[in-house]
């Protein structure tokens, strides 16, 4: 794939994003054959979109999760600036394609994690982060179907980002039992969806320390201030409009976002 191909896939996908619209799969003279050059044009993109990064998220962080869009790995995808909302923002439903929300568990970055040969162990990732917050994200594909496009097109989809709610701070996070944190979430006052932290890769820090040493292998690692949110804690949600959603973190605090 050349940089030119690589280009092409990168604004059409973009375009769709911006217009909330739907391609059943990339045309053949720029479509990805394989992850790195789905990656490609992942980083196409974040040159073309022209906005801050605020971050990184993780798709398929549990074997579920990995079955149902047909990959055998984790995905990582960037969290742009203007995609991210505000505890207890609205937003339009209709439309949205996968129709879901995740609990997650986000980390901010207290310093870089550069690009370097030797592996990131989970204890110096941890040693590297300022905070956790709780987070509800709403991810969504441009492709339709989504569920049976392959690895190489959903990193060009960059993993499937799209809206992202940062909710409040953990105080004290470093000493809690994150794998056996209970996640609850209400959707219109009724429990609808249970799970834990276990659900991201068997820990929230453990998909941090993937992240890390997968952005490390292809290169620009991790930045200071960044928000890494590292995966559901529980099963996707369905959402619809007029749905008011309310992720539990039993102890820590509440994140949430009403669907119009």
């Amino acid at each position: 794939m050349t940089q030119i191909s690589s280009n092409k896939a990168a604004e059409i996908l973009w375009r769709k994003r911006l217009a909330q619209g739907r391609l059943s799969a990339l045309p053949a003279d720029c479509k990805p054959a394989t992850l790195d050059e789905g990656y490609a044009v992942q980083d196409a993109m974040a040159t073309l979109a022209g906005q801050p990064i605020f971050g990184w998220k993780i798709a398929a962080t549990s074997t579920a999760g990995q079955k149902h869009i047909g990959v055998t790995e984790p995905l990582a995808g960037r969290l742009f600036a203007d995609f991210v909302l505000r505890d207890g923002a609205s937003l339009p439903a209709a439309p949205l394609q996968m129709r879901v929300i995740e609990a997650e568990f986000a980390f901010r970055m207290a310093r870089d994690l550069d690009t370097r040969a030797a592996v990131y162990e989970m204890d110096e990732v941890c040693a590297a982060i300022a905070d956790l917050h709780l987070a509800i994200e709403i991810p969504d594909a441009r492709f339709e179907p989504f569920d049976n496009i392959g690895p190489a097109q959903i990193a060009a989809d960059d993993a499937f980002a799209a809206w992202f709610v940062l909710g409040s701070k953990v105080e004290g996070w470093a000493n809690l039992d994150l794998p056996t944190q209970p996640v609850r979430v209400w959707k219109n006052g009724k429990v609808a969806a249970e799970g834990t932290g276990a659900n991201a890769l068997g820990d929230p820090r453990l998909a941090l320390t993937w992240l890390a040493n997968e952005r490390s292998k292809r290169g620009g690692g991790l930045k200071a201030g960044e928000i890494i949110t590292t995966g559901t804690c529980i099963t996707p949600l369905e959402i619809a409009p007029g749905d008011a959603i309310v992720a539990e973190f039993t102890g820590l605090g509440r994140v949430s976002v009403t669907l119009t």
